[in-house]
């Protein structure tokens, strides 16, 4: 007879948000060398034994999962793409069944280059949606932004996702002061047109060290305002937990054309909703995007820890979690870590 695994109370924090989404960063190294993320030359990638094997991290999972109330899960990066057995870890995440016996939903966050040669074998796999990076429809400008000269290959990666029906496609673009603002509106027509949906997030100081500046940033409100020229936008309710605000976007004649999102991290925080929890590539967990402390779960797990432990070990690290990220307190610090190494 088999029995059945009792579940941990779940990860709930001290102020009585339950995290329920898990972000999972398959690894720290990226194709691009986005301005607002790493610098030019790019990062001191993290040594290869530090990563979680394809095993571990499934492992991780399955505790999140089976033993703390986690059903949803993120892949992310860097760039999730570059992990050889992303379609394995899928499968096997595709397996497992959350509290009400459904099986974890699925996502992952990219900049989508190589999508298009992957789609088959990550939606056989279970991939459910997608969000794919698009900071500029103009060439240069996005080969700028990224420093490569990549962009046919994301539009490739959009067009694949469509085609293998994982619907809603979402566009993440990051609007900068100076730099990409004259691309809001042909974003915005561009997705409206082929049934993507577009959010607009605000750039958070998570770059390059002292790289972010507040007047570089532009802020949701300027966003809507240049869409509200245009567009006649409905907000949407129901947002939940959800980090995007949503608008109906409508036609002269009221009829929908299809949702844009904000985004707006900085100015209109949602900390307060937060249901989310993170782990790193190299097997650290981080209650919070802008935490300046990590729990390790990689030692104890090759140290022979059971599933028991590891999940009072999350436990506690998530009863940590701050009230708010902070970014407007006087003494807030910016994370040594950068996105790239922590997992969007």
């Amino acid at each position: 007879m088999t029995l059945a695994i009792q579940p941990l109370a779940g990860l709930r924090d001290a102020y009585g948000r339950v995290a329920r989404d898990l972000r999972v960063s398959l690894t720290d190294r990226c194709n691009l060398r986005c301005s607002y993320c790493m610098p030019a030359e790019g990062l001191a990638w993290l040594p290869g034994r530090t990563i979680l094997t394809d095993d571990e991290i499934i492992r991780l999972v399955r505790i999140a999962v089976e033993r703390l109330g986690v059903d949803t899960i993120r892949f992310t990066g860097g760039e999730p793409l570059l992990r050889p057995g992303l379609a394995g870890i899928i499968a096997a995440v595709r397996r497992l069944a959350t509290a009400d016996g459904t099986p974890p939903g699925t996502a992952l966050t990219t900049n989508g280059i190589g999508l298009d040669a992957r789609i088959d074998e990550l939606r056989a796999a279970g991939l459910q949606r997608v969000n794919i990076s698009l900071d500029s429809l103009d060439r240069q400008r996005y080969a700028a932004l990224a420093r490569r000269d990549r962009l046919p290959e994301v539009l490739a990666g959009l067009a694949a996702a469509e085609a293998a029906e994982l619907r809603p496609v979402k566009v993440n673009t990051v609007v900068m002061r100076g730099v990409n603002e004259d691309d809001v509106l042909p974003l915005a027509e561009f997705c409206l047109e082929r049934g993507y949906e577009l959010r607009f997030i605000e750039q958070m100081p998570l770059g390059p060290r002292h790289g972010w500046d507040r007047s570089s940033m532009v802020p949701a409100e300027e966003v809507l305002g240049r869409l509200q020229q245009h567009y006649r936008l409905v907000p949407l309710p129901g947002r939940g937990a959800a980090p995007s605000e949503d608008w109906q976007v409508l036609d002269g004649d009221g009829r929908p054309r299809g949702r844009i999102g904000v985004i707006a991290s900085v100015t209109r925080p949602f900390c307060g909703a937060c249901d989310r929890t993170r782990l790193t590539a190299d097997g650290q967990v981080r209650n919070c995007l802008f935490a300046r402390t990590e729990t390790d779960l990689r030692t104890p797990l090759r140290d022979g820890a059971g599933d028991l432990e590891l999940a009072e070990l999350w436990q506690g690290a998530h009863l940590t979690k701050a009230r708010g990220h902070g970014i407007d307190d006087p003494g807030f610090e910016q994370p040594e870590r950068t996105m790239s190494s922590i997992g969007g």
